[in-house]
C-alpha cells in the first residue's frame, strides 16, 4: 500500500521551533557581535571587518536553516532534502563560521577575567591549544571528517538516525564538529595552530582539498548511481513530486556530489593567494596583525 502523500504546503509551513537551537544560535551571534564591536571600538577595525561579521552570521543562519526550517521536515520524507540539510552544515555553515574568525571575537565579548583565563588556555604551551593542534592537523582532521561522513551514510547508522531524535542530533553534531575541524586548516582561522602560509603549506592545503573532493565525489556517485534503494525508511515514506524513492536517492547523491564544488572554490582561492604572496615581502603591519590574531 502506497503511503498517503502529505500536503506540500503543510510540510513547508512546518518549522521546528525547538528551543535549544535558536537559543544557542542567538547566544553565539550576540557574543560575536559584542566582541566585534569592542575590537572595532578599540581602533582595530581591520581585525573585525564587516565581511567577517557577515560570514559568521551567515554561518549561523545556515545552521538554523538546516535544523529548524522546513528542510528538517522534508528530510524525513526525502533523501535529497536530507542531503541538503547535511550540505548546509558541512559545506556552508562550517567554513562561513571559520571565515568569521570567531575565537578572538567571541573571546572579547567575555568579562576581562574570563577572557584572560581562556586566553591562557589557548596560548602556546596550553593543553587546550595542544589538543586543538592535534585535531586540526590535516591528516587527523581529514580522517575524522571522512570517517564521520562515510560512517553515518552506512544504512545501519543512517536508519538509526532516522528512527531516533537523539541519534539524529548526534549525527548532525558529529557532521558539524568534524567539518569545523576539516575546514580549520583550510581557512586558517585563529588561533593559528600550524604554519599554513608559504609555497609548501599552500600546496599541502590544496592537495588536502583535492583528496577531499575525490572522496566526496565517490560517495555521491555510490549513492546516486545505486540500483536499489539503500535506506528502507525512504522506500516506505510518502512520495512527493511524483519521484520514486530511487529517483530521490539519485538526486540526493547528485546534491552531495555538487556540494563538493565548495572544495573547488576553496582550491581556487588558495591558488590565488599563493600566487599573490609569491615573492612579495610581508609588510610590518601584517606581522603585527598576525600577532594580534593569535
Amino acid at each position: 500500500m502506497t503511503p498517503a502523500t502529505p500536503a506540500l504546503g503543510a510540510i513547508l509551513a512546518d518549522w521546528h521551533w525547538r528551543a535549544d537551537v535558536p537559543l544557542v544560535l542567538l547566544a553565539l551571534g550576540a557574543a560575536y557581535v559584542v566582541g566585534w564591536r569592542r575590537i572595532r571600538g578599540r581602533g582595530y577595525r581591520h581585525l573585525a571587518p564587516r565581511w567577517r561579521l557577515a560570514a559568521y552570521l551567515g554561518g549561523l543562519a545556515a545552521i538554523g536553516l538546516a535544523l529548524v526550517s522546513p528542510v528538517a521536515s522534508l528530510a524525513h520524507v526525502l533523501f535529497s532534502a536530507h542531503m541538503v540539510q547535511h550540505q548546509l552544515l558541512i559545506m556552508v555553515a562550517a567554513p562561513l563560521l571559520l571565515l568569521g574568525n570567531p575565537f578572538p571575537l567571541v573571546l572579547w565579548a567575555l568579562p576581562a577575567r574570563a577572557r584572560r583565563t581562556l586566553g591562557v588556555s589557548l596560548a602556546r604551551g596550553g593543553r587546550a591549544r595542544a589538543a586543538l593542534r592535534v585535531l586540526t592537523w590535516m591528516p587527523v582532521a581529514g580522517g575524522l571528517y571522512t570517517a564521520s561522513l562515510w560512517g553515518w551514510h552506512h544504512p545501519l547508522a543512517y536508519e538509526a538516525a532516522l528512527a531516533s531524535p537523539v541519534v539524529h542530533d548526534l549525527e548532525h553534531l558529529l557532521f558539524f564538529a568534524t567539518a569545523v575541524l576539516f575546514w580549520w586548516p583550510v581557512v586558517n582561522a585563529a588561533p593559528r595552530l600550524h604554519r599554513l602560509v608559504g609555497g609548501l603549506p599552500y600546496g599541502l592545503r590544496i592537495a588536502y582539498l583535492v583528496l577531499a573532493t575525490g572522496q566526496n565525489t565517490l560517495l555521491g556517485a555510490l549513492l546516486g548511481l545505486a540500483e536499489r534503494v539503500l535506506y528502507p525508511s525512504y522506500a516506505a515514506a510518502p512520495r512527493l513530486f511524483g519521484w520514486t524513492a530511487l529517483e530521490d536517492q539519485a538526486l540526493g547523491g547528485g546534491i552531495m556530489w555538487s556540494g563538493g564544488h565548495m572544495y573547488l572554490v576553496a582550491i581556487l582561492v588558495l591558488v590565488a593567494r599563493a600566487l599573490d604572496s609569491e615573492g612579495r615581502p610581508q609588510p610590518a603591519r601584517r606581522v603585527l596583525d598576525e600577532r594580534l590574531r593569535r
